[in-house]
């Protein structure tokens, strides 16, 4: 229903902020990472997106796109809801979260309240399932393949990345382009080539 929402931040309060779009108060529900990153008063536009339930109807913005699509992944698994998924979202930025599942950390994910060890590893068996399933999709429709030769040092961190790229949202051609220049560097690390190639995605 709503794309995003853009308008003056009117309350900020523990996973909750209220925007004030031309005099109407939107609440929406949100990770700490997003309440953060906001400031009462100020102009702000949050992605979002709608719940609808047989008893209720609930909004969630979140203040990045990258954010907002894993938290739809995570609305994926089953077990997982959106108070489950916020509390995740809320513990580190997508980019680390999207690794974390990627490597199969699962420990990690328990530091979310309410996550136990045996959702949380669903949650990384099930979309590294998913993530796999649309490799082997684009592979077999001839997708992107990396020209720039890789030190064997690098090849997980790029491997690692891109696959990170694509929970975040973006698919293999978009990430494997704004791997361009950056591949090739043995000494960058998985976390370090996503923010990278984040901010080339942004400027975009």
């Amino acid at each position: 229903m709503f794309y995003y929402l853009e308008g003056i931040v009117a309350l900020i309060e523990k996973e909750l902020a209220v925007i004030d779009c031309g005099g109407v108060g939107y609440a929406c529900r949100t990770s700490q990472n997003t309440c953060a990153s906001i400031q009462k008063g100020k102009m702000t536009r949050l992605y979002t997106y709608m719940s609808i339930r047989e008893n209720a109807c609930d909004l969630y913005g979140f203040a990045e796109q990258e954010e907002l699509n894993l938290f739809k992944l995570l609305l994926g698994v089953s077990g997982v809801g959106p108070k489950a998924a916020l509390a995740i979202l809320s513990i580190a930025p997508p980019s680390q979260l999207a690794l974390c599942i990627i490597t199969g950390d699962a420990k990690f994910l328990t530091q979310a309240p309410g996550i136990g060890k045996k959702i949380a590893q669903r949650i990384c068996l099930e979309l590294k399932d998913k993530l796999a399933k649309e490799q082997e999709t684009l592979q077999s429709g001839g997708g992107l393949v990396m020209v720039t030769p890789i030190q064997d040092s690098a090849v997980n961190a790029v491997s690692e990345a891109v696959s990170a790229l694509m929970v975040l949202g973006y698919s293999q051609t978009e990430a494997m382009k704004a791997m361009e220049g950056l591949e090739a560097d043995p000494n960058l690390t998985a976390e370090e080539l996503i923010r990278a190639c984040l901010k080339k995605l942004a400027a975009q």
